[in-house]
């Protein structure tokens, strides 16, 4: 298993591209070195509302899939198989693959890896945490989500750290609202993590999705006044907070993908895709059973 002597993770081999297929449509990003320039903004009317939540079904359900084999022994390139076939056979294309040139179709991110693990021969063991995060694109749409899954059982600290991540997101989703500004989001999630002593990760934020993967628009996880955006009704977008149970500094590996953090220390992160309603956020990345 690819690991260093202190048990800490080391890149591992990656598999070769999974092949699409071409029936099935791509981003415009595919085959490029960087997406285009997002134009239309965040709010959306409900035609397109409709097709990011049929987008994002597909994500949720893939998710279901792989956590099911979450398991001591499982790869996380076994993973990104299942993911992989899940998204392609409901007709869709995983948006992560050829995102920027990420290679894979799921990011699996265990222990220590806040976020954008690629998925590669890395044995999972009990004990293990590991967020999935699939982006599923379909009909002109993406709809993104992530959950965290424990492997075997875990300890209290771990096991708690994920739990808690989890209810950080849902209040999150309960304060945003039509007039009030996104970093409300924030401060409610770094407010409940205070708590418990918990790191929040701040330089990988949420953010609009719809007809781009990534509009531009930022939501913060943590407190600060610097992001102030006005949520409006139609207005789509991702909250995940990523909670460590020690800092938020993070480090970067030489793939230019994989992030860590800093003192190696757990993390986890779990994410929906939201649209603001009058009378509060409806969530667009729920299961289909």
């Amino acid at each position: 298993m690819p690991k260093d002597v202190r048990g800490h993770l080391i890149p591992g081999r990656i598999s070769p591209l999974r092949p699409v297929d071409a029936s099935i449509a791509r981003p415009e990003y595919v085959g490029k070195p960087r997406p285009a320039k997002h134009v239309g903004g965040d709010v959306y009317d409900e035609a397109t509302i409709d097709r990011i939540r049929a987008a994002g079904t597909i994500a949720a359900d893939a998710i279901a899939a792989v956590g099911a084999a979450v398991r001591p022994g499982v790869t996380t390139d076994e993973l990104d198989r299942i993911g992989h076939d899940f998204v392609t056979s409901h007709g869709a294309y995983p948006s992560t693959l050829g995102y920027r040139g990420f290679s894979k179709s799921v990011c699996s991110s265990v222990n220590e890896v806040v976020c954008h693990g690629i998925p590669d021969d890395t044995v999972l063991e009990a004990g293990d945490i590991v967020n999935i995060d699939i982006t599923a694109f379909k009909d002109g749409v993406h709809g993104d989500s992530n959950r965290t899954f424990i492997v075997g059982q875990a300890s209290d600290e771990v096991t708690q750290l994920v739990e808690r991540t989890e209810e950080a997101l849902r209040r999150a989703i309960k304060v945003a609202m039509p007039g009030r500004r996104v970093n409300v989001i924030g401060r409610t999630i770094e407010q409940y993590a205070k708590r418990f002593g918990y790191g929040v990760v701040r330089d990988f934020t949420g953010h609009g999705v719809g007809t781009s993967f990534h509009s531009g628009l930022i939501i913060p996880h943590y407190d600060t006044e610097q992001y102030d955006t006005e949520m409006m009704p139609g207005m789509v977008f991702t909250i995940e907070p990523m909670l460590t149970l020690g800092t938020h500094e993070w480090d970067g590996w030489d793939d230019g993908w994989t992030i860590v953090t800093r003192d190696r220390s757990i993390t986890a992160q779990f994410e929906h895709t939201i649209v603001v309603r009058e009378g509060g956020a409806e969530i667009l990345t729920l299961p289909s059973a």
